[in-house]
């Protein structure tokens, strides 16, 4: 029966709430089958061992209706439940015209946080259809399926409380698009590893505090990337290419770097690295790690010493950019389906350009230019803005 059909149908809406065990959805549809009733709506949550099942069906012919009443009381009461069954017209009201996903991370997430944030939604003209929890660990995750507003005035006005909130929240058109996100494109330093490299290069060449402030003045936005990789990159000349290996076992990757990956791999996504860093690191972590695709500049070593030179084509910050469109377009991918993660204002052309762009533990400048932040210490976090629930990452484990 359409929605058409049952707009001003009667019917019954049929809740049952108690401790929860096998067989009670069977049993309460066993019951109203007797009735010849049809079924116009179904809802189950369990919490905390506690059912609410609701099933909104159509009145029963002739004067029944007083003998369902009573045999699903009778019913719920055998095993102590409780039912209460409320008389109407029709369906659901039909949803206000734009749809969007929040979801919201907090660590913890607090009943005042989530109260400002359905605040947030109702001011702006939403309304909460559903609430879901996607994870309970190593944070909170709650996603809010919304409509009756549209989703970039719901983002911008969600963007802006999040960080006063204390929570990181995103917001994603709802629709098969979403879903359908299959190609993530990360940073490396500081994002998909713990690390800024050239500062891991630096220390060997006892140079790491005059290049950890060019790279701290670089990821503000207060300097050229290209020109402060070359003078970070002149301060290693004479470094004996041994170092590399040395470098490439110091790299630590961000804690759920390794779930992140796993999960998106096994779930049918690609996924690549774009780093301002060196090939001799990128190509050993695309190795290490399974990834599809991996840029970023190359180091010059002649004679088996470092240069103090890059070659090849600069990856700065619109060369993020570029190669994110480059490895959607090999992929196969629009890049409104497209995810990019990274954290400093060298990758905000790369952020804003991709179908989701989030920014990890980020500068400031960049938190406020991107579409979603978060600022929990777990990359594998980003999983839940897909969408993707801590069970679906556990599952994908044992596939």
């Amino acid at each position: 029966m359409s929605a058409s059909q049952t707009s001003d149908v009667p019917t019954l809406l049929v809740k049952i709430f108690g401790k929860d065990r096998p067989g009670i959805t069977a049993g309460l549809f066993d019951t109203l089958a007797a009735y010849s009733v049809d079924v116009v709506d179904i809802e189950q949550v369990v919490t905390r061992g506690r059912i609410v099942l609701c099933a909104l069906v159509t009145k029963p012919a002739g004067a029944t209706e007083g003998d369902l009443r009573a045999t699903v009381h009778s019913w719920a009461e055998s095993l102590k439940l409780q039912a209460e069954i409320l008389s109407g017209t029709g369906d659901n009201r039909p949803r206000g015209s734009g749809r969007s996903h929040v979801t919201v991370l907090g660590h913890p997430l607090t009943a005042e946080s989530t109260a400002q944030i359905a605040a947030r939604i109702t001011a702006t003209g939403g309304n909460i259809d559903r609430i879901f929890r996607l994870a309970k660990y190593p944070v909170t995750a709650v996603e809010f399926a919304v409509s009756g507003t549209e989703t970039e005035p719901l983002r911008t006005a969600l963007a802006t409380a999040a960080g006063h909130i204390g929570v990181d929240v995103a917001v994603v058109s709802a629709g098969l698009s979403r879903r359908a996100q299959r190609l993530v494109v990360m940073d490396v330093d500081s994002t998909l590893i713990q690390d800024e490299v050239i500062e891991l290069f630096a220390a060997h060449a006892g140079c790491e505090a005059e290049v950890a402030e060019v790279t701290e003045r670089a990821m503000r936005g207060e300097l050229d990337f290209e020109q402060s990789l070359h003078a970070r990159v002149a301060l290693l000349a004479g470094l004996d290419a041994s170092v590399v290996d040395k470098v490439r076992a110091e790299v630590q990757l961000t804690p759920g770097a390794r779930t992140l990956i796993r999960t998106l791999k096994r779930l049918g996504y690609q996924v690549g690295v774009v780093s301002g860093g060196f090939t001799q690191v990128t190509d050993d972590l695309r190795e290490r790690l399974g990834l599809d695709f991996a840029a970023a500049n190359t180091l010059e070593i002649i004679d088996g010493k470092l240069t103090g030179r890059v070659t090849g084509e600069i990856v700065d910050r619109a060369g993020k950019a570029r190669l994110l469109r480059r490895f959607a377009a090999e992929a196969d991918v629009p890049l409104s389906q497209t995810v990019a993660i990274g954290d400093g204002a060298n990758d905000l052309d790369m952020l804003n350009a991709a179908g989701l762009g989030v920014a990890f533990n980020a500068k400031p400048v960049v938190r406020e230019a991107a579409h979603t932040a978060v600022n929990v210490p777990f990359l594998d976090a980003v999983l839940y803005l897909l969408g993707i629930t801590r069970e679906e990452i556990e599952a994908a484990d044992l596939a």
